[in-house]
């Protein structure tokens, strides 16, 4: 599998997963999700992929300042509704990375680790998406401008566009992931917590 060759120097996201040192995979139950696990679970990289994982990973960096973040402790909720624009496919980047699934989630086992019901969507907040811990309470809300950096749908229209030519096709997977690149480059412009 060939990638573009920023994807390793994306710094992953780093959790501690009470469920998964009980089951023993990972022994010590440190998850770390790395941008390309995030982009096989989709199947592809875009805005929204991009976008959810860095607005998991610095919502997450704020919510936890000085400890790893707890997997399956953390509840997701999402503005908008799930079937508007790609806000499922953001459902699907948070549920990967926090554990917080809806209602089709893990029940749990013995009464601990129940990921279900921790997801949801059509939230009444500000922001695109709210991370809330379950130990204190404590929430971030997360906002995410893309077109602070650049707009996809320039970027989409040199291949589905009318004035789109062979030659503009081509090139297009290319210019795509470097526009990925300058969101990962642009944290700080593109994302932004409260």
């Amino acid at each position: 599998m060939k990638l573009p060759d920023f994807y390793k120097n994306i710094e992953p996201i780093i959790l501690k997963d009470e469920l998964a040192e009980f089951l023993g995979a990972p022994e010590d139950g440190e998850i770390e999700i790395h941008y390309l696990d995030i982009v096989k679970m989709a199947g592809h990289s875009c805005a929204t992929v991009a976008g959810s994982y860095l607005m998991a990973f610095k919502g997450l960096k704020e919510l936890y300042p000085n400890e790893l973040p707890q997997r399956g402790e953390i509840k997701v909720e999402l503005r908008d509704g799930v079937d508007e624009g790609s806000v499922g496919v953001s459902g699907s980047v948070f549920t990967n990375i926090t554990g917080a699934a809806g209602e089709a989630g893990f029940g749990g086992l013995g009464g601990k680790f129940a990921r279900r019901n921790l997801l949801s969507f059509n939230a009444n907040i500000e922001n695109f998406v709210r991370f809330t811990r379950l130990d204190t309470g404590r929430s971030v809300e997360v906002k995410y401008r893309p077109a602070n950096v650049i707009p996809p749908s320039n970027i989409m229209m040199t291949a589905l566009g009318p004035q789109a030519t062979d030659e503009s096709r081509k090139a297009f997977p290319k210019k795509w992931q470097e526009m990925i690149k300058l969101l990962f480059e642009n944290i700080d412009k593109v994302v932004e917590v409260k």
